[in-house]
């Protein structure tokens, strides 16, 4: 248990890093500065782009030199989703002697898909004697790691279903956009061809199936549009025969026949939001979280909730598998 302040710098002071923030700030986490390179956020105070109220008075840099360089316990780091456009930002904090807790969707079990660049960021981490954890609801929890968590108590599974229904109304407008929310189909249909929709699926069946020991022969993804049938009038304005959002599924198979799927729905206007887990072998199991867990509020949770995980865990990359059981902590000021 860390029983000193513990303070902490936010790299990314859009929506999610905003929201870490609040939940860094209910915990009793100090938040010293910010990092963002939004001209219109570059000199204001964390009170300010966050709407909090604080007796700090933190500013948002667009040079991390003079936060990274105040050794703060821990660096929140919420930009992109790719390894590729966030492994120098993360080599940067590393380098500084500091822990950081990611919410890059591709660092999130990167081993696979991406091996080199989890090596050089492992390398740099061990070099320095810091920790960096990617984590979020989604990867790094709900469709990966808690499933694993359900598989201890049951003998055989033979099968791991997990279904994410969220409501993309209640979201931020960028993951309306990102989701394709308003599109034409066709114009749908090229975005994803170029590489829109959800990231991290591929991450989650990769670490889901490392957690319960199972050998993957094969993956496949497909993403389909969902098509609105009625007017929906969110950040994105949403007709009939829009686009309202998503289904992405990613299945993964063993040569035994084992098998691995997990079903995202995020759309505007989505019925019965809920995070439904089943497992099936020596006995099936269905896990239901009645209304789904938020994607954002949650993320920052999971982020603010794992300090004491991640700064009493070695040195190196971490995922979701290699830390403590987390839990929720009310404070950290205590």
């Amino acid at each position: 248990m860390v029983s000193n302040t513990i303070t902490a710098v936010q790299y990314g002071v859009g929506p999610i890093g905003q929201e870490i923030v609040r939940s860094a700030q209910r915990k009793g986490i100090d938040v010293i500065g910010g990092i963002d390179i939004d001209p219109a956020k570059v000199g204001k105070t964390i009170d300010e782009v966050c709407e909090i109220t604080t007796t700090e008075s933190a500013v948002v840099s667009d040079d991390p030199d003079i936060h990274l360089s105040e050794s703060p316990s821990i660096v929140f780091h919420s930009t992109v989703s790719s390894i590729e456009e966030s492994e120098p930002q993360l080599i940067e904090i590393l380098e500084a002697g500091c822990d950081v807790i990611s919410t890059c969707e591709e660092l999130s079990y990167p081993q696979h898909s991406n091996h080199d660049a989890a090596k050089r960021i492992d390398e740099v981490a061990k070099e320095n004697g810091v920790t960096c954890l990617s984590t979020g609801i989604n990867p790094g929890f709900v469709m990966d790691a808690l499933p694993v968590l359900l598989s201890t108590p049951v003998n055989r599974v033979d099968s791991i279903h997990v279904n994410r229904v969220q409501d993309a109304e209640q979201r931020r407008i960028s993951l309306q956009q990102k989701i394709g929310a308003g599109l034409p189909v066709a114009e749908f249909d090229s975005q994803i061809a170029t590489g829109a929709g959800h990231v991290g699926s591929r991450e989650s069946v990769a670490m889901l199936a490392d957690g319960v020991g199972w050998s993957l022969t094969e993956v496949s993804e497909a993403i389909e549009p969902v098509v609105a049938d009625e007017t929906v009038d969110s950040h994105v304005a949403v007709t009939p025969g829009d686009v309202a959002g998503v289904n992405q599924t990613v299945r993964g198979t063993t040569a035994s026949g084992k098998e691995i799927v997990l079903d995202l729905q995020m759309y505007v206007g989505a019925e019965n939001p809920r995070d439904e887990i089943r497992l099936q072998g020596s006995q099936d199991l269905t896990v239901t979280v009645d209304g789904g867990y938020h994607g954002d509020y949650s993320t920052s949770a999971i982020v603010t909730n794992l300090v004491d995980n991640v700064l009493g865990s070695g040195s190196g990359l971490r995922t979701m598998l290699d830390i403590p059981t987390p839990s929720h902590r009310d404070t950290y000021s205590e």
